[in-house]
């Protein structure tokens, strides 16, 4: 049986859609992202709204894969690296675990079209933070040609935790 997805820009008004998603992502992969579930379910419309507008700032891009039946299974944003001029960051990236697997393909599709947006726009590499912890993440990366830079952070959330940068050229 094979499922299929499209992939959509997140628009400025799918706040209640993406606040959903969002705290499954929380739920499902706490380790993967700076925020609690407990803070976000406490984030009013506001919030929400501005997540969606800073997503469609014209140097970002936000994506979703979305299943036959409209539902959000997956996300992948894409912003501007602030310390590394012409790279882009790799964030925001889930994929709900009904919907998981390279036959099914929605972080290949999702990956997909992150890159062509980036290569469009004339960035020269993705960079990314993964969590020590989050190995199915890493061998995902790992296998569409990411590398460990060497480079890593505390995570944010539990400082005697890293976050381990890697990278991937684009040129």
């Amino acid at each position: 049986m094979s499922v299929e997805y499209r992939i959509e820009r997140i628009g400025r008004a799918d706040w209640q859609r993406l606040r959903k998603v969002r705290l499954a992502q929380l739920l499902d992969t706490p380790l993967a992202f700076g925020e609690t579930h407990e803070y976000a379910a406490h984030q009013g419309e506001g919030n929400w709204r501005a997540r969606c507008d800073w997503v469609n700032e014209p140097d970002k891009l936000g994506l979703v894969a979305v299943d036959a039946a409209g539902e959000w299974v997956g996300t992948m944003l894409s912003v501007p690296n602030r310390e590394h001029p012409g790279a882009v960051d790799l964030i925001g990236v889930w994929v709900d675990p009904a919907h998981r697997g390279r036959e099914r393909g929605v972080a290949d599709a999702l990956l997909d079209a992150v890159l062509a947006w980036a290569r469009v726009r004339g960035a020269g590499r993705m960079l990314l933070g993964v969590h020590e912890e989050n190995p199915r993440a890493a061998a995902f990366y790992r296998r569409r040609g990411f590398a460990y830079t060497g480079e890593a952070t505390p995570y944010v959330l539990d400082t005697s935790a890293r976050i381990l940068e890697m990278a991937l050229p684009l040129d």
